[in-house]
């Protein structure tokens, strides 16, 4: 039965781990890759086949990491030719498809050179996602960023080279010593480079990341919430302007370019993840694969298995996981997609949510759903709560 769903491939290699960085990634692990990847393959070959002779061919594909660019040109060769093989997916991303899939790969500006991204090209990848985050040279190194912003602004010229013609960047803002003014320095150079699609994200300070400790110790000066507010205020205003709209909280595209991938996550679409940590979306259940590398190759070869599913998914968990999902896109919740998949009008269980809300201006109401307004989009978390049972 042919059906939307997408795959996440995860990559837990970096060169170096960023300071503000919680995801499952290392740095250092250089002698795993090789049998990491023998490992992927072959949860692709098994679980990946699988699911295909479901559904069909996924609608998206999305590696991301850690940082998929720093897999030796070989290896990823391999990689995305298990992929071509598994899910039928053209010889080169440029050719004509009835539904193209969309195959995103995450890359560091200092990893990539017009080969490795001529490879991608030519192996069915039609999108890329560079991790700017600024493109201030000091910002960078603060951070703990291994590229320069000289390199982030050549990424898109060799992208472009390359053949690509969808490309997304990220920035993030409140970054220790940042003002407003780096901050619309770094939007004016990044929309300067036009790239199709920017996703910006406020800095927070995860649990066990290099910057939580600093803060911990009184080492880490970072903007105060009235500068925070002005510069979100500033990227708002100032993309919009410049042909980029507002289709997610943290997420901004020229028309058509919104990330098909992303917007499944949040509109209730299944996905299967691939890799160690990976979090799949399966019949209504959520699963994650073992977080450790060794754990997970040996796994994969011994046949043990590696995924596990994590707390069941009641009723009332995925109605609120619906409702905040849904509310973070510009299109918010969908009082038709709503009653299809729980049985019951949206009001009947969150009318007293909505209703308060709309009050303190924090959600607009139409025949069609419920959706964030500017406000709300600022104040997410508040509306969020409102959507807990």
């Amino acid at each position: 039965m042919e059906r939307q769903w997408g795959v996440y491939i995860h990559i837990p290699f970096c060169r170096q781990k960023c300071f503000y960085c919680d995801f499952p990634s290392v740095a250092g692990r250089e002698r795993y890759e090789s049998g990491y990847i023998d490992a992927l393959c072959r949860e692709i070959m098994v679980q990946g086949a699988l699911y295909r002779g479901k559904w069909g061919t996924p609608a998206t594909i999305y590696m991301g990491g850690g940082t998929p660019s720093v897999l030796p040109f070989q290896l990823m060769e391999t990689l995305l030719k298990t992929l071509q093989e598994v899910f039928a997916l053209p010889a080169a991303s440029g050719e004509r498809q009835k539904k193209p899939v969309e195959f995103t790969v995450e890359c560091n500006p200092g990893t990539i050179d017009l080969a490795y991204l001529t490879l991608l090209h030519d192996l069915g990848v039609n999108r890329l996602s560079f991790g700017v985050q600024t493109f201030d040279d000091a910002l960078l190194k603060r951070i703990g960023r291994i590229h320069t912003g000289a390199q982030a602004r050549e990424a898109m010229e060799l992208a472009r080279a390359a053949g690509f013609r969808n490309v997304s960047m990220d920035l993030i803002y409140g970054l220790p010593g940042e003002t407003q003014a780096m901050l619309v320095h770094d939007l004016e150079t990044m929309v300067s480079l036009q790239p199709e699609h920017i996703s910006i994200y406020g800095l927070q300070l995860e649990e066990g990341t290099a910057f939580a400790r600093m803060q911990e110790m009184g080492k880490l000066s970072l903007p105060d919430d009235d500068m925070i507010e002005a510069m979100y205020d500033a990227m708002t205003s100032f993309l919009p302007q410049h042909g980029y709209a507002r289709y997610e909280i943290s997420n901004f595209a020229k028309p058509g370019y919104e990330s098909r991938h992303n917007l499944s996550y949040w509109q209730d679409v299944p996905y299967l993840g691939i890799g160690a940590a990976a979090h799949s979306y399966l019949e209504g259940q959520r699963y994650e694969n073992v977080r450790e590398i060794p754990a997970y190759i040996e796994g994969i070869r011994s046949g043990s298995g590696v995924r596990r599913q994590e707390e069941a998914m009641t009723r009332e968990i995925a109605m609120e996981e619906f409702a905040f999902l849904a509310l973070r896109t510009a299109r918010g919740i969908d009082r038709r997609h709503f009653e299809q998949r729980f049985g019951v009008p949206l009001d009947a269980i969150y009318a007293d949510a909505i209703a308060k809300l709309k009050r303190q201006g924090l959600l607009a109401e139409d025949a069609a759903g419920v959706r964030l307004t500017e406000l709300g989009m600022k104040y997410g978390n508040v509306a969020f709560e409102k959507f807990l049972l």
